[in-house]
């Protein structure tokens, strides 16, 4: 008999699975439990009793990611984690402290496939998708390695995770059941690159998220160069979508702007983004380009970006400018991954 992964699971599977041990549906609220504790073996789950815990040992399993490097940042509460997979692949993600809470950025895919020409994910490609419980399972094993509850998540990391729907879908509900980690869905924000028809799915969800765009020019010729999924879906179908979102969902959108030295932080690229922008329900967060050593750009100076805020706030554009956080650590998607891979491979 092939052993069942638990944590795979979502309660209602979970719950389905229990009934065919010939158990009570709330043996499997209890097990979900402690599964959200961070509990990997059934003999600690206290209030089961012995024969359920040697049937479960007989046909079931709690697969768990493990830690394979944590590196913490010098200068800010930011933690960088490298995790081995079941299968021997490896991601990572960054743990964030803030004044409101813990947050954690979560990876979706094994590498990616998007070629964004200034990111360190996608070197190397795409390997494969996450399922749901290895992204949960990101944020269970960083709350048992800090001793503290996260209470946002960012799916940000490496990966497109609207290219992972699914499963995707599958791990915003896990995170959000009361009986689980119970975070409220306000406090997730989910990143893409602009998957048109998926923006357009996932605003029929109903969930009430943050959409975040990574827009990052605001010139169709420019954004191709930066961004390859802009030749399958440019600008204007990507900000049609957005505003599709909106009004279905009456969410902000939060556009994301990487600040690329002589590239995209000049007067121009400013004005033709608050002009893109102007009247729509949304928030722009200027980011400073963590460099990445295989990569030439650089991020912009303080003048440049300080340039830039000015203008969108002179066209009434809501805008933010993240400070940079774990530069020490190569906290910037996909740069500790791929600086542990080339090592290994010597």
């Amino acid at each position: 008999m092939e052993k069942k992964n638990l944590k795979a699971m979502d309660l209602n599977e979970l719950t389905e699975y229990i009934r065919t041990l010939g158990e009570k549906d709330f043996r499997a609220r209890q097990i979900y439990r402690w599964i959200y504790k961070g509990v990997s073996d059934f003999e600690s789950m206290s209030d089961l009793p012995k024969n359920l815990i040697v049937q479960l040992k007989k046909c079931a399993y709690i697969s768990e990611i493990k830690i394979l490097k944590k590196v913490d940042s010098k200068k800010d509460k930011t933690s960088k984690f490298l995790f081995l997979l079941v299968d021997g692949n490896i991601i990572e993600s960054v743990k964030m402290e803030y004044s409101y809470g813990v947050s954690v950025c979560v990876s979706s895919q094994v590498g990616c496939a998007m070629g964004c020409a200034f990111c360190a994910s996608t070197l190397g490609g795409i390997v494969r998708n996450l399922e749901a419980w290895e992204m949960v399972d990101q944020i269970l094993q960083i709350e048992k390695q800090i001793n503290k509850k996260v209470s946002h998540v960012v799916v940000m990391g490496s990966g497109e995770p609207l290219l992972n729907y699914t499963e995707l879908i599958k791990f915003l509900r896990l995170l959000n059941n009361p009986l689980g980690l119970n975070i409220s869905l306000r406090k997730v924000t989910v990143s893409t690159c602009g998957i048109v028809p998926y923006i357009y799915k996932l605003a029929e969800e109903n969930m009430p998220i943050t959409l975040s765009i990574s827009l990052h020019a605001p010139f169709d010729d420019l954004r191709n160069k930066l961004m390859p999924i802009n030749r399958k879906y440019n600008i204007t179908q990507l900000l049609e979508a957005c505003n599709f979102y909106i009004m279905k969902t009456k969410r902000r959108i939060s556009f994301e702007y990487i600040l690329i030295s002589g590239v995209n932080d000049g007067k121009e690229c400013a004005k033709k983004l608050a002009d893109l922008l102007r009247g729509m329900l949304c928030h722009v967060n200027l980011i400073p380009l963590n460099p990445v050593k295989e990569k030439l750009f650089k991020g912009s100076d303080p003048r440049a970006i300080r340039r830039f805020e000015k203008i969108l706030e002179e066209n009434r554009i809501p805008v933010t400018v993240r400070a940079k956080m774990g530069s020490d650590i190569e906290a910037a998607c996909g740069q500790l991954r791929w600086s542990f891979l080339k090592e290994v491979e010597g």
